[in-house]
């Protein structure tokens, strides 16, 4: 497995490469559209990118958990996470290594 991470600049360089806009103007599209997923998600709505995944927020409840180095119960408050679930498409692209 590669370490290289894509990051917010790789983007906006690929909609600069790829689709003819100036780097300020790729880099406030890539931004904007982050932002709305943001938004959305922060809201408690679910951003479904086809053939991409669905982002989606889940409510936990509290319970109790255990530090694993002393043994001893701890109490977990209730929260919101992030989950992600990939569609079929790209669960079957990276099974086999981007190959088409």
């Amino acid at each position: 497995m590669g370490e290289k991470t894509l990051t917010r600049m790789d983007l906006s360089e690929a909609v600069f490469r790829e689709v003819g806009l100036s780097r300020n103007e790729s880099a406030q599209l890539v931004e904007s559209v982050l932002e709305h997923i943001s938004n959305a998600l922060v809201r408690g709505e679910q951003v479904k990118i086809s053939s991409f995944g669905t982002f989606s927020v889940r409510d936990k409840s509290a319970r109790i958990g255990r530090n694993p180095k002393t043994g001893e119960e701890v109490p977990i408050q209730p929260r919101r996470v992030l989950t992600f679930r990939p569609s079929h498409l790209m669960k079957d692209r990276v099974a086999s290594g981007n190959k088409g």
